[in-house]
């Protein structure tokens, strides 16, 4: 991880949601700006409900159903909101390609390409994210002990590295459908997704 990279936070705001009532934290990392979701009791859990959600624009705010990020986003928050806890949506669009990248990679998945595939034919590797903002985070928020809300065993592998403990991994279970399958089968089997 890169150890020279300088972060920026705002305040701690309210955010009212139609899934409960949460508070909000900005953190500045370069040009990418993230944000902290989270309840008010949580830092007085023991090991509370964390999700790491990577930012997907066409599927969280324009509601794209060639992926099941729009649907693990609602889960977690309504999930959390119940249990209390906190989602950082982490702003890396496309597995941090950027959108535009991302688009040029729908326009290869049109073609018949997979997500893997696209990303690589682009010049990218499978997945470019990176994690400097998450242990900001975590440290801002002195969480030693979680339940990871995720999927994806490369974010277990993040939040381990962290020295964070993991009590639990919860799993995303979302119900495919046919614009989906081959994106969520792609994850399973050459990413080691977990569902």
């Amino acid at each position: 991880m890169n150890t020279t990279t300088t972060f920026e936070k705002s305040s701690i705001a309210n955010m009212p949601s139609k899934y409960g009532q949460f508070k909000i934290r900005a953190y500045k990392e370069g040009n990418q700006e993230h944000l902290a979701i989270f309840t008010e009791n949580f830092e007085q859990q023991e090991s509370p409900l964390v999700r790491i959600h990577s930012e997907c624009l066409t599927g969280d705010t324009l509601g794209s159903i060639k992926c099941d990020c729009n649907n693990q986003l609602h889960k977690a928050l309504k999930l959390i909101a119940l249990e209390g806890g906190l989602i950082i949506y982490h702003r890396q669009e496309g597995r941090n390609i950027g959108l535009l990248n991302k688009v040029n990679a729908y326009a290869l998945q049109d073609q018949g390409r997979n997500t893997i595939e696209a990303n690589v034919e682009l010049g990218f590797k499978p997945d470019q994210r990176t994690y400097d903002v998450v242990k900001e985070i975590f440290n801002d928020f002195h969480l030693t002990k979680i339940r990871l809300l995720t999927n994806n065993p490369a974010k277990v592998d993040v939040v381990k590295g962290l020295n964070v403990e993991i009590t639990e991994r919860v799993p995303v279970i979302i119900d495919p459908n046919p614009h989906n399958e081959g994106y969520l089968k792609v994850k399973k089997e050459q990413m080691g997704h977990i569902f």
